[in-house]
């Protein structure tokens, strides 16, 4: 979806060069210039824009539903790990971008969801995104988002990134997380409690071409998204009146659940110890959430998360 949204964009970026407005053109990349910076400080969300009816009718496709298992305190600052990345992301998009619930589930916290910054060099499409509560995953914006000194601020970053859509097979349950320390040390330098976060039905969305770990296939993908920055999973779904083939996600119930936050004790230069220790810690609390929901969800009870 974002892609077909950012090639939209950028595509009405290169008529207006070319036809008869590339003076807008012009005035739009002296606006670029002078807003460079605005996605890692706090971006530019528009309430307008994140109440569109269209978002009630996505949310509603599927459904999907924001689940509270633990109040967060509004005078802290919060790191919420989401889990898992999917192919479409649509629970962490539906659920922290659009929508009243997680204002009427957590009042007083403000959530700003972190995408990579390479969709912030996209004409026009960083400004869609922006307007609907993302700013770039870049560590200047985590740091900026969870400086706050007041509290009420909620970074949520999914952890697995792109390269764990490539792992976004139905009743797919591997994370790519046991090597991403780094939100962990961001939460540690400026106190922010962590919070698991974990979408149930996420990878039941699309189904995608089998590419298994040594596969052909699966090392062009990791080599393209280690050259791009972001990962190409070749997937399909339903059509518009027909349910054998398209792009159109299928209609699979979507439950994020937010877990319990895991308090962190401000360290501003952390050890590779209290680094390690924390990671244990949350990984543990992870564990602990999914098997607490999965038979309400689905999930067979002999299945377990597996992280990698």
């Amino acid at each position: 979806l974002l892609y077909l949204v950012a090639e939209f964009c950028c595509g009405f970026f290169v008529i207006l060069i070319l036809g008869n407005f590339w003076f807008l053109a012009v005035l739009y990349l002296l606006w670029l210039y002078l807003d460079w910076e605005t996605p890692c400080a706090g971006g530019r969300r528009s309430q307008w824009v994140r109440s569109w009816t269209v978002w009630k009718y996505f949310r509603e496709y599927f459904p999907i539903q924001l689940i509270k298992t633990s109040d967060l305190n509004p005078n802290h600052n919060y790191l919420l790990g989401f889990h898992p990345h999917g192919v479409l992301v649509a629970g962490a998009f539906g659920n922290f971008c659009t929508g009243p619930s997680f204002k009427n589930l957590f009042p007083g916290l403000t959530p700003y969801l972190h995408i990579m910054p390479i969709w912030f060099g996209c004409p026009f499409f960083r400004e869609y995104v922006m307007s609907a509560g993302m700013v770039s995953a870049s560590k200047e914006s985590v740091s900026y988002v969870l400086n706050n000194k007041g509290g009420g601020h909620a970074s949520v970053i999914v952890i697995g990134g792109a390269e764990e859509s490539l792992n976004a097979h139905p009743g797919s349950l591997t994370l790519n997380i046991l090597k991403r320390k780094g939100f962990i040390k961001m939460a540690l330098k400026h106190g922010a409690h962590l919070v698991p976060v974990f979408s149930f039905g996420e990878n039941e969305l699309f189904k995608q071409v089998a590419n298994p770990k040594g596969s052909r296939l699966r090392n062009v993908q990791e080599k393209l998204q280690k050259i791009m920055g972001f990962a190409l999973p070749l997937f399909h779904a339903r059509g518009i009146f027909q349910y054998s083939f398209g792009l159109i996600p299928y209609r699979q119930p979507i439950h994020t659940v937010v877990g319990s936050p895991i308090p962190v004790k401000q360290s501003l230069n952390p050890t590779t110890e209290e680094i390690d220790q924390l990671h244990a810690l949350y990984l543990q609390k992870l564990r602990q959430l999914f098997e607490e929901h999965k038979r309400k969800y689905g999930i067979p009870e002999h299945k377990s998360l597996i992280f990698e």
